[in-house]
């Protein structure tokens, strides 16, 4: 392993580390040791198709076939994702505890692509599991041939965006194999990497500067709920602040930035729980944002309301919501109150 560049991402828990290497993922030293080893795979197939990350770790005695039979954690549901068990191997170059594989049923643009790999990450590196560290190949640049500049550029700004608002991960190595594309993808990383050099940390504004006082982030399907939930808060607060986004967002685009300064921009953080919710990229985008700044406010952002019963992922379970299932307009009303509460004291 050969390390080629670095950037340091500041965020409001401490310096982050990106780590650009040419080497072998299945064949590092102790300089490479990771918690969690991601790899990317087509629903349900596991072949070791020659050239693959998935094909190099059968030679070295880790079959990703074998690993599936026995998951730890399986969210591939609504987070295209699933965690293996520990890894007891004899290999010495094997330097990662977890394998993560990344398998979602659509596969859009880099961007879209890159991105949905930190989503996915999210439940492991906000759960017990002690993640902090994690490598990965350069995805979709080799089978697939996406120029390599074209999934490069895309990851840094998801990696940069995610580390900055509070991600958990200590360090994050990405790691080519080919000398030729490693020479290609230094290249790019110095270029790149100046835009994200002494960033801002981010630092949400005192309360009484928030331009909203409510953020409801919500699934369009439960649009009626929704609105009924906005409604009550308007009645028993005419003045309250409220950044409703009725608009149908593309999932796809890099960053949804009107959206996401509205959340770095208000008081408290309202998600509508329900199985549409989970299913969406968007509303997932919009609760990881608000739970980071949850973990860092005094008091708190997060205010999720468990609209319809959904499998929730362990670390949505880990903050308190408020009970209104199954649509309960009575509990909706009950919430709003409860929610106004919040926002006075």
């Amino acid at each position: 392993m050969r390390l080629l560049d670095s950037l340091t991402v500041h965020s409001p828990s401490g310096p982050r580390t990106i780590e650009l290497y040419h080497g072998d993922l299945t064949n590092m030293g102790p300089e490479g040791a990771v918690d969690v080893l991601v790899v990317s795979a087509y629903p349900n197939n596991y072949a070791p198709t020659p050239g693959t990350l998935i094909g190099a770790l059968y030679r070295r005695g880790v079959a990703v076939s074998n690993l599936s039979l026995s998951k730890a954690i399986d969210l591939r549901e609504n987070f295209s994702c699933w965690m293996s068990e520990e890894i007891r191997s004899q290999e010495p170059g094997i330097q990662f505890r977890r394998v993560l594989c990344f398998e979602p049923f659509l596969r859009g643009a880099p961007a879209e692509v890159v991105g949905d790999i930190f989503q996915s990450l999210m439940p492991f590196v906000s759960g017990d599991l002690h993640v902090s560290s994690v490598a990965m190949p350069l995805v979709a640049t080799g089978n697939q041939r996406i120029p390599l500049v074209d999934i490069l550029e895309p990851l840094l700004e998801a990696a940069v965006h995610w580390l900055q608002i509070g991600l958990p991960l200590r360090r994050l190595l990405i790691v080519e194999h080919s000398e030729l594309k490693a020479a290609e993808m230094k290249g790019a990383f110095s270029v790149l990497k100046k835009r994200y050099l002494d960033g801002p940390v981010i630092d949400p504004a005192p309360a009484h500067h928030y331009r909203y006082d409510v953020f409801v982030s919500y699934s369009h399907v439960n649009g009626a709920e929704a609105m009924f939930l906005v409604d009550e808060l308007r009645a028993g607060k005419p003045d309250i602040r409220i950044f409703f986004d009725q608009r149908e967002l593309n999932a796809g685009a890099a960053w949804q930035y009107e959206l996401y300064e509205a959340l770095d921009d208000c008081h408290k953080v309202v998600a509508l729980y329900s199985p549409p919710y989970l299913s969406s990229k968007v509303c997932r985008e919009e609760y990881n944002i608000a739970l980071f700044r949850h973990r860092e406010a005094t008091r708190g952002v997060l205010l999720p309301v468990y609209l319809y019963s959904a499998n929730l992922p362990t670390y949505m379970n880990l903050v308190q919501f408020i009970d209104c299932r199954e649509g309960s307009r009575d509990r909706l009303r009950a919430a709003s109150q409860e929610i106004l509460a919040h926002l006075s004291a």
